[in-house]
């Protein structure tokens, strides 16, 4: 009998390691230091065909931006149950609950993987789904009570998806600077969405010191509230970021394309149309 417990027990810890071997590690912590090659950026509509080795991440609203692969994957951010005209289901749907304008209670049926950011108060919510082409993970943040002046535990997340080898950062309704610990979790964040309106999130000298020191290629603002609260953020932004107004919904980026300088790429938010 002590050789058949033995035995299971063996066994057992054989199928955790393998379980954990086959679990793909985040080359964006990996690889946190390094630098990529950097030319420049290209821009399409989301309807059409995403070229090899780039990424094509679409502003629609709010916080919410669609990001899609060469291959045909997508994932929508802070998703709200509603992207526009068009009849499109994303393979990867992400939310955070600060405001009712980053979730839905009733997402559509027919989304493969509806992440949720937030956990219960004591516990987050972690996800780590491998699509193959795609890595969504995120990284657990506080909020804001919306009940007393505490804190939320694990109320917002930070989702990063890594695809063809770029790191894509969207802080989500960030309402205080990362600690160390999830500063190293996120790793290498080659693009970045933030959230600038500085208030209801964080205030712009706190969100301009992230984005700093995470030193992104691209900064894509949301979470903006008129043109005065986005040139708020622009201003403190000039020193040390290239400004460059798109006019645009949408850009297409690679890992070799990246901008030579920390670029701030604003982009004007546009709900996804019959195309």
């Amino acid at each position: 009998m002590r050789l058949f417990s033995v035995l299971a027990v063996s066994l057992a810890s054989a199928a955790t390691a393998a379980s954990a071997q086959e679990r793909r590690p985040s080359h964006c912590i990996a690889i946190a230091d390094a630098a990529p090659g950097i030319e420049y950026l290209h821009r399409a509509s989301w309807a059409e065909p995403v070229p090899d080795y780039e990424v094509r991440i679409s502003y629609l609203d709010h916080s919410m931006f669609l990001i899609q692969t060469p291959g045909g994957l997508s994932a929508v951010t802070d998703y709200t149950g509603y992207l526009g005209p068009a009849d499109f289901v994303p393979d990867v749907a992400t939310m955070n609950h600060a405001h009712s304008s980053h979730w839905t209670a009733m997402p559509d049926e027919r989304i493969p993987h509806v992440l949720k950011g937030w956990g219960d108060g004591r516990t987050p919510n972690e996800h780590h789904v491998d699509l193959g082409e795609m890595l969504v993970r995120n990284v657990p943040t506080d909020i804001r009570s919306a009940w007393d002046e505490g804190a939320e535990k694990y109320g917002n997340s930070i989702f990063v998806f890594e695809v063809e080898g770029m790191c894509i950062g969207h802080l989500g309704h960030l309402h205080h600077e990362p600690d160390e610990m999830q500063y190293a979790a996120l790793g290498r964040v080659d693009v970045v969405m933030a959230a600038v309106d500085g208030g209801l999130t964080v205030d712009l000298p706190t969100m301009i010191r992230v984005l700093g020191r995470l030193k992104s290629s691209v900064v894509i603002p949301m979470h903006w509230f008129g043109r005065a609260t986005l040139d708020r953020f622009l201003d403190g932004m000039e020193d040390d970021f290239v400004i460059e107004r798109t006019g645009e919904s949408s850009l297409t980026v690679g890992l070799r394309t990246l901008p030579d300088r920390p670029t701030v790429m604003v982009l004007e938010p546009e709900l996804m149309r019959m195309e």
